[in-house]
């Protein structure tokens, strides 16, 4: 898929996300925004999984560890296929299977999560068992930058450079904001990069929401005997401006008034790129 039919596809895919937000009435607005690029590009592009090969052995695994945008994963899965879109009408509904942190209940999705911290550890044991069955797939997890302050992630961190495992690919969505504020003033953890790399992995650093830029820090070969760190910069609310970068939509729902400007201004850009290919 060329980078012009990615951005048209993330521009409906926004549309999407926020109207299951409203729909729900509960969601992460703003964490799902920044993240959807990276969703985007890794499963139309990057991940060599589908609804056919996901009981395939070999085939690539995504666990999203900030589980609290799973807003955004669903939407995606749905447009690959995995499942209806109208399912996504029962999101946080009654005896809905669709609730507000991944389950294995839906398909697509290889691992609960929820409580943050928890993804990367899993991830590399996934990937360790790759290695130890000479599986030729790839393990990805996206993490969110308030999530580094669990001391979880900086054990799996040191675990996974010990045993090599160069066929993890951890993704951080940097968009430097979390529910209370800058990540800099809840639980300072920069210099992002020079710790990565100090702990033995090879760190990409690159604009999240540009696709040339995630599909090669993505796809480029991995340095032997070292996980790949990659640092997505990206925006809070990213594509609906009066969200971008703004703390309160970490969890914010849109009114309905909020929901018509916001669809209206993604729209505007739907029909710009829209101009533009023609």
């Amino acid at each position: 898929m060329k980078d012009a039919e990615l951005e048209l596809k993330a521009i409906q895919l926004r549309k999407h996300l926020l109207q299951v937000i409203v729909s729900a009435g509960a969601g992460h607005t703003g964490g799902g925004l920044s993240c959807m690029d990276i969703l985007n590009v890794l499963y139309n592009r990057v991940m060599k999984v589908s609804p056919e090969t996901f009981s395939d052995p070999d085939r690539d695994r995504y666990v999203q560890s900030k589980g609290h945008c799973v807003e955004a994963l669903y939407v995606v899965l749905s447009d690959r296929g995995f499942f209806p879109a109208g399912d996504l009408e029962t999101v946080c509904h009654y005896q809905s299977h669709y609730v507000g942190h991944p389950t294995r209940h839906i398909p697509g999705v290889e691992m609960n999560t929820g409580a943050l911290g928890h993804g990367l550890p899993i991830c590399v044991g996934m990937a360790l068992a790759a290695k130890m069955d000479d599986s030729p797939n790839r393990v990805f997890t996206l993490l969110g930058d308030g999530e580094l302050a669990e001391g979880s992630n900086w054990e799996a961190g040191l675990a996974a450079a010990h045993y090599g495992l160069d066929n993890l690919v951890a993704i951080l969505d940097h968009n430097t904001l979390q529910i209370t504020g800058h990540t800099r003033d809840v639980m300072g953890t920069e210099p992002v990069v020079e710790k990565w790399q100090a702990f033995g992995w090879d760190v990409r650093e690159v604009n999240g929401h540009d696709y040339a830029e995630l599909t090669a820090a993505l796809t480029d070969p991995a340095v032997p005997g070292r996980p790949t760190f990659v640092v997505a910069n990206t925006v809070k609310g990213k594509g609906v401006p009066f969200m971008e970068n703004v703390a309160k939509w970490h969890h914010g729902v849109p009114s309905d008034s909020e929901l018509v400007e916001a669809t209206a201004e993604l729209d505007a850009a739907l029909a710009q790129r829209l101009e533009g290919v023609e």
